[in-house]
């Protein structure tokens, strides 16, 4: 069972991600804004660190990705939540390969 108020992406809640609100455009936006901030603080972790916030991203998509599909939750946010988070997870691996 997910917690609603565990933060899975920055400060973006599970909550915001399976919940009807924010709706689906407001909710890319936040995406995206997340996704800013959170590139921007990789650069100053150690290589130690962007290992274990890869894995921790990694546990918290497969979280989001094991809702049964027929609960009534925006399928369309999760696929969102899930491009976000590629994304993420790719620049880390960026990252990691430098160091």
């Amino acid at each position: 069972m997910i917690d609603l108020n565990e933060k899975i992406f920055g400060n973006i809640t599970s909550k915001e991600i399976i919940g009807s609100e924010p709706n689906h455009n407001e909710t890319e936006n936040l995406l995206a804004d997340e996704l800013r901030k959170l590139e921007q603080d990789l650069e100053g972790f150690d290589k130690l660190r962007l290992e274990e916030l890869r894995e921790k991203q990694i546990q918290l998509e497969k979280q989001m990705n094991s809702r049964p599909g027929a609960m009534a939750i925006s399928q369309e946010k999760i696929r969102l939540y899930n491009k976000f988070n590629q994304n993420y997870l790719q620049k880390i691996d960026e990252i990691l390969n430098q160091k």
